[in-house]
């Protein structure tokens, strides 16, 4: 397929103009301060087999401050998890320590939220 038979974000399929270009959408996306991000702690169960997740949501800033803010609170909580789709998720229930950590490191509009 032709990069001018794919589909945009606009939804445009196909010019018969054949000096068309799509629009390249550039969307800077700059990562908040610590101070400025409103994360929020819970503990979730949701389509995990019954197993219990810490769940940090509302990380505002770009896909590699996320990564680095989540291998720090696993080498903290010193056990696994992930983080993507502007979400970290730490296996079990660290509610507390994650909080702790946040708190000490300058997320101080972080609440802990059920």
């Amino acid at each position: 397929m032709s990069k001018k038979n794919k589909p945009d974000s606009k939804g445009f399929v196909y010019s018969t103009d054949p000096d068309f270009k799509f629009e390249e959408e550039q969307e800077a996306v700059h990562t908040l301060t610590p101070e400025q991000q409103k994360l929020r702690v819970w503990l979730d169960t949701k389509q995990r087999a019954g197993k219990a997740v810490t769940l940090i949501t509302g990380f505002i800033g770009t896909t590699e401050d996320l990564e680095d803010l989540g291998k720090k609170l696993k080498n903290y909580c010193g056990t696994g998890g992930s983080a993507k789709d502007g979400e970290i998720i730490i296996q079990g229930d660290q509610r507390e320590k994650v909080m702790q950590w946040l708190l000490k490191n300058g997320y101080k509009n972080s609440k802990k939220a059920g």
